[in-house]
């Protein structure tokens, strides 16, 4: 990608070129922390109850809390962005996480965990991850290159999931539980400076750019979508029915990755699969959603992105299907692995390039902070069920059932989205 400006190659300059770079660069950075780090946790639930005494359903409903307050979080956490840039938000936010692994790895009792895992954790993700970090790629990259821009920031990300599972596995191994929660909120202690990155990124980016602003802006002018409030936009998203099908739509997105992350280790070792491939194929997911995260973009970039999103949905809900069915073996739960990778968190690039097709970029992260609470109601439902329906029948049969359905439901929602910018003329007439 030569460029993240909407002009055309030849207005880019090297230094346009490195400032979009960086920015990516920055962005795949704060990911691969944060959402690596994430990845891990259903590593801990096995060593929680065992070691320390904790009933599964207490562990699963802090995993499970840390989502449901991400969600809460995220429209503000967004907002701050939008108003005051990355970088603090970053910073605060990374500090929070780090804090939050801290006091899980002391945790004595149940409060603990659940202040430590589930409160601290989640108001820290929610200011390192998407709504912040890919709404400032949103801001800067063109109508043309969005996709792509979030679809690569997203496929760097990914790269913190390959390598965090077995880091966060082998120091738990060689060194216990605390230790690994530990050195994971050491990661994100070092990823705390990059919010500065992004900014710094962004602004030169767009000094670069500035020369041509206006025969860009007459160039895509009639294609823009209105200049709206934040009130307004709000107002306007609340009776838009594209917006209310995508937001219920990506409830299925959280509801289906939460409950793999958080128990698919768990569920291997009742199919009596060998030690450690519960570890391999969070890590195999994290690895394929390097190239299912760019390929959604990519594919974003081409084709309408909420046709994409129907039709990721509609994959994973027949792989999980099918993974249930058959019979479980080493080959199966490869296979199921990398299918899941490929459509991991593609949605979240193509969830942000809609958002930003209809609205606009002015209030990317609010917008999409909002989309996201959804998103995280159906994470905390997909890994508190989990746990829960695990201790009540013994099994993870309806979960996994509940899961494949889900995909369904959310390709139907997802086909019948109006994905044209809002117009002034549109506003009025809502």
């Amino acid at each position: 990608m030569s460029s993240l400006s909407s002009t055309s190659s030849n207005t880019g300059t090297s230094t346009n070129r490195a400032a979009a770079w960086a920015l990516i660069g920055a962005a795949a950075l704060i990911l691969s922390a944060a959402m690596g780090v994430r990845q891990t946790f259903g590593l801990f639930i096995g060593p929680f109850s065992f070691d320390r005494g904790l009933p599964v359903t207490l562990i699963a409903f802090a995993i499970a809390l840390h989502n449901l307050v991400w969600g809460f979080a995220q429209p503000f956490a967004g907002a701050a962005a939008d108003r005051y840039g990355a970088a603090p938000v970053v910073a605060m936010g990374a500090a929070t996480f780090a804090a939050g692994l801290a006091l899980a790895a002391a945790a004595t009792s149940g409060w603990m965990l659940v202040l430590g895992l589930g409160l601290l954790v989640g108001i820290g993700i929610s200011c390192t991850s998407f709504g912040v970090v890919l709404a400032t790629v949103g801001r800067v990259a063109s109508p043309q290159t969005r996709s792509v821009a979030m679809g690569l920031a997203s496929a760097g990300g990914s790269l913190g999931q390959v390598l965090m599972v077995p880091f966060a596995q082998g120091v738990r191994l060689h060194a216990g539980v605390a230790a690994s929660l530990y050195a994971l909120a050491f990661v994100l202690l070092l990823a705390a400076p990059l919010g500065i990155v992004l900014d710094r990124a962004s602004r030169r980016h767009k000094a670069s750019t500035s020369a041509s602003a206006s025969a860009s802006a007459s160039h895509e002018t009639h294609a823009q979508p209105a200049a709206m409030s934040l009130r307004e936009t709000l107002a306007y998203a609340s009776r838009h029915r594209g917006y209310r099908l995508l937001t219920l739509g990506f409830f299925t997105c959280g509801f289906q990755l939460a409950f793999i992350a958080t128990h698919l280790p768990g569920y291997l070792m009742l199919c009596h699969m060998p030690v450690g491939l519960g570890a391999t194929a969070l890590a195999l997911i994290g690895l394929f959603n390097m190239i299912g995260s760019w390929g959604c973009g990519w594919l974003g970039g081409r084709w309408r992105q909420h046709h994409v999103l129907a039709w990721l949905y509609l994959i994973r809900g027949g792989t999980i299907a099918l993974f249930v069915l058959l019979p479980t073996t080493s080959v199966s739960v490869v296979i199921f692995a990398a299918v899941m990778g490929l459509t991991w968190l593609g949605t979240v690039p193509l969830t942000n390039g809609l958002i930003a097709k209809v609205f606009g970029t002015r209030h990317l992260g609010t917008l999409f902070g909002v989309v996201f609470l959804s998103h995280q109601l159906g994470s905390f439902l997909g890994a508190w069920l989990g746990g829960y329906v695990f201790d009540t029948t013994g099994s993870y049969s309806l979960i996994w059932g509940a899961t494949a359905i889900a995909g369904l439901v959310a390709a139907l929602l997802h086909f019948p989205i109006d994905d044209r910018p809002v117009t002034e003329e549109s506003l009025v007439a809502g």
